[in-house]
């Protein structure tokens, strides 16, 4: 019998090293792929330090940090004076002084490059790999600029500011910044999702596109930004009470500085910080105004239709978001299999271990085709096809990815068996992030019923989809038969209102199979058609077929 002293116990084996050293972009074979496919190699090369300090246990470590030390609001100074300011742990200084710094934030609009808007999509998945939270304020400023485009003076007087490199925290007088963050305040206690019953207020004064607001928002995430995109009912009688406003009233969208020209703090109030199931790094808040000073965004009355471009770019980083989730408990998850020992041999090694590896390596490889298609489209915005494919392809993928997430999620953390379910591990914090892309810009049902909103009012839209599934047409039966099958599909679900999901998840499977048949190794592609497309997957991951699934596994396990 082998006996083992006091040092030998101390000697751990068999375990996993920790996951850091590897370069977040260039070990994304798939990642690397589609930035080529839809911009070039240049990109890549220019994203190759992001993604390796992305990789980096100093960027690990801070993440981790950041999440363990939650925002504090700080209502009143020492003096009883109201700030409503809201401190933040210097690790979350340090990932969003880099995220800015790398051109994640908004950038891409004053960019003159081509490929802008894939390499920032690119890069925003590759460094949401240090912490998903962060990503909500850099979100919402890449996503405030199309919507500020509704007014020229006020674009011309933040868009410089949002798309600056340089990260410069602080509520200070905005002409004194180097760079801004833009938030935005939509939903209320008693609408959610329907914004339309909104109750706040808006007063116009006696300056031209001025108001003031009174009511409350219920859900708004980083309020130490700079600037916010707000949604208020405006007065029917405003045009005659003051002559400055529009006449049309309803809901309008205003645009909430934090700080005034004059340098005095505008009238927000911070009420409390939300306790949430995960994204603890970020705070969200509810306020309340109370003679808040905002300036009007478009017409009265045109609220929805003016801050959509804002929800639409939102949208597209929920899904690159999920993508980047999925992304890292992937890595994680074959890391560990490719180091870890049981039952005679490595994990990696074992038949129905690599089952479930590479059938969550191809989810993660769908997922990331489609999100980057996606954000080709913003950058060729101009061309009337990918105009309409972007409208109803971005509420399709939130839809699917976002709701595929914390299912994956939580099966790459079963890889990693116990050792997966405690904190140092970084899996309980992804698993906790996995549902809330499903849940902002717009729940899955309403994304689902937007699709159904596009298919009835927008027939341009069904016509983009049909070619864009059509390039991949006679490249694999499967597909071929499942695009008949949605189309079949359209006759009962455009006017059926319980049929939207079962029509969102098919033809967003449909757009990514397209995807991988035209362009991803043909394992993959072989294997997603044969699961997602076939009639004997039951949905269950690591419930494969066949495939060379080995190689699919090999293909997603980081090198380092």
């Amino acid at each position: 019998m082998t006996r083992h002293t006091p040092d030998d116990i101390r000697v751990v084996t068999n375990q996993a090293p920790p996951l850091v050293g590897h370069n977040v972009i260039t070990a994304d074979h798939a990642l690397v792929e589609a930035v080529v496919r839809h911009g070039s190699e240049e990109v890549v090369a220019d994203l190759t330090p992001l993604g390796e300090e992305a990789g980096t246990a100093e960027a690990r470590e801070h993440g981790i940090l950041a999440n363990e030390n939650h925002p504090q609001l700080t209502p009143y100074d020492r003096y009883g004076n109201r700030i409503d300011e809201v401190r933040f742990h210097p690790s979350w200084h340090w990932l969003m002084e880099r995220a800015v710094g790398h051109g994640l934030a908004a950038a891409p609009w004053e960019s003159e490059s081509p490929h802008a808007h894939v390499r920032r999509a690119a890069g925003f998945m590759a460094w949401s790999h240090t912490e998903p939270g962060h990503g909500c304020p850099i979100s919402m400023t890449y996503a405030a600029v199309p919507a500020l485009r509704a007014d020229d003076a006020l674009a011309k007087e933040w868009t410089p500011l949002l798309a600056s490199t340089t990260y410069d925290p602080g509520l200070r007088t905005p002409s004194t910044k180097r760079g801004a963050l833009a938030g935005m305040g939509m939903t209320e206690k008693q609408g959610g999702s329907d914004v339309r019953a909104n109750v706040t207020q808006a007063r116009p004064t006696s300056v031209d596109g001025e108001y003031t607001l009174h009511g409350h928002k219920w859900f708004t995430s980083a309020p130490m930004n700079d600037v916010f995109l707000v949604l208020a009912q405006a007065p029917s009688d405003s045009a005659e009470d003051s002559g400055q406003g529009s006449g049309h009233g309803g809901v309008t969208c205003f645009v909430v500085p934090r700080v005034l020209a004059d340098g005095s703090r505008n009238r927000l109030d911070v009420v409390r910080l939300k306790g949430k199931l995960g994204n603890r790094s970020n705070a969200s808040s509810e306020l309340e105004f109370d003679g808040t000073v905002a300036h009007r965004l478009g017409d009265e009355g045109r609220g929805v239709r003016t801050i959509i471009e804002m929800v639409a770019a939102t949208r597209l980083d929920c899904v690159l978001g999920s993508t980047s989730l999925m992304r890292r408990s992937l890595n994680e998850a074959t890391w560990h299999a490719a180091h870890r020992s049981a039952f005679g041999s490595r994990l990696a090694d074992k038949p129905l271990m690599q089952n479930v590896l590479a059938d969550l390596a191809v989810e993660t490889e769908a997922a990331t085709a489609l999100a980057m298609r996606l954000a080709a489209a913003v950058d060729r915005a101009g061309d009337p096809h990918e105009a309409a494919l972007r409208r109803i392809a971005l509420p399709l993928a939130k839809f699917w990815v976002c709701k595929r997430t914390p299912f994956m999620v939580a099966e790459a953390l079963e890889c990693l068996g116990g050792n997966g379910y405690v904190e140092e591990s970084v899996m309980p914090l992804l698993y906790r992030e996995a549902p809330l892309n499903s849940v902002w810009e717009g729940s899955g049902n309403v994304n689902a019923l937007d699709v159904l909103r596009a298919l009835a009012r927008e027939p341009e839209v069904l016509s983009a989809w049909i070619t864009e599934v059509g390039l991949a047409r006679g490249g694999d039966a499967r597909l071929d038969r499942a695009v008949d099958e949605t189309l079949a599909l359209l006759g009962d679900a455009a006017t059926l209102e319980g049929s939207a999901r079962r029509l969102a998840g098919r033809m967003a499977a449909c757009l990514q199979g397209s995807l991988l048949v035209r362009f991803a190794p043909t394992e993959v592609a072989d294997v997603f058609c044969a699961s997602r497309l076939g009639t004997e997957y039951d949905g269950t991951f690591g419930t494969l077929a066949g495939g060379d699934l080995r190689a699919i596994m090999e293909r997603a396990t980081p090198e380092v």
